[in-house]
């Protein structure tokens, strides 16, 4: 049975990698944490959950973070790797899907390879998985079909996905490093400059390119980067302040390259986005 869609308990705040538009109400998010001795290779669960009506369309837009991730649904069963511009996904009727956001560690050791071989596409799970990754997918399926609204089948359904990954347990050093190498980008607004992780981590900055090109299929500006616009983000959608202000803020030398970063990657304007994607009653960017 499908909740009540106003009560909060029930429907996430929308992230600030997920740009999806405020009249948008086709699904519902769940999401869940990880067990703590799987922090190393897990970031969370998600579980959207969505009814569009006949005859239309509701197009999920997300700023990827710079890990893999994995999803069931009743349609098809992925591994990802990091789309490095807009992700879009749509959907359509009614479905569900069981989602794991990976740590940045978890790309190579579940796919056995390096990440680069993975920028910008996807495969069946069972190319990475093998005949294991048949198993979870017709195991996740079998819970989830009764009732994907039903929080105790959202949680068995991720007991499930739980034990078939613990077998990548224990993180390797490598995997350690650049896990602690994405957290110190994501939470430092000041971080502007690749030089600063080289620093940070006493690295060349050959020598990072190098693992995160290997681990992530990314470069370290890359990484800077989306920080950057997931930051940008949250205040095009709250609007508050000039995009001059933002763009001093996040530390871009003026608005035109905060405006040319955010139109490559998003294809709207600063302008386009904080009116289609802001919060009701919001000013917009000035």
């Amino acid at each position: 049975m499908k909740p009540d869609s106003s009560d909060p308990q029930r429907t996430d705040a929308i992230e600030r990698a997920h740009l999806r538009r405020p009249a948008d109400t086709a699904s519902t998010v769940h999401r869940y944490d990880v067990q703590a001795e799987l922090s190393d290779l897990l970031r969370r669960f998600w579980i959207p959950v969505w009814s569009v009506p006949a005859g239309q369309e509701s197009a999920q837009q997300v700023l990827q973070y710079p890990v893999a991730l994995m999803i069931i649904t009743a349609d098809y069963a992925r591994f990802m790797g990091v789309r490095t511009g807009l992700s879009t996904t749509t959907l359509v009727g009614d479905g569900f899907g069981v989602g794991v956001m990976f740590q940045p560690a978890a790309g190579s050791l579940i796919s056995r390879g390096p990440m680069t071989e993975w920028a910008d596409r996807h495969g069946d799970l069972s190319e990475v998985m093998g005949e294991e990754g048949h198993r979870l997918t017709d195991e996740v399926r079998g819970l989830m079909s009764d009732d994907p609204w039903a929080e105790g089948l959202h949680r068995a359904a991720i007991a499930v996905v739980e034990r078939a990954l613990a077998r990548y347990l224990p993180v390797d050093d490598e995997g350690l490093l650049v896990n602690d190498i994405v957290r110190f980008v994501e939470d430092r607004s000041d971080v502007t400059r690749v030089a600063q992780v080289c620093d940070e981590y006493h690295l060349s900055e050959r020598s990072l390119q190098r693992l995160t090109a290997r681990r992530l299929g990314l470069n370290p500006k890359w990484l800077i980067q989306r920080r950057r616009l997931h930051e940008a983000a949250d205040r095009l959608r709250a609007g508050t302040g000039s995009l001059a202000d933002v763009a001093a803020d996040l530390g871009y030398a003026d608005q035109a390259h905060l405006s040319r970063d955010w139109q490559a990657v998003t294809g709207y304007t600063p302008g386009e986005f904080a009116r289609e994607f802001g919060t009701e009653g919001q000013p917009g960017v000035r």
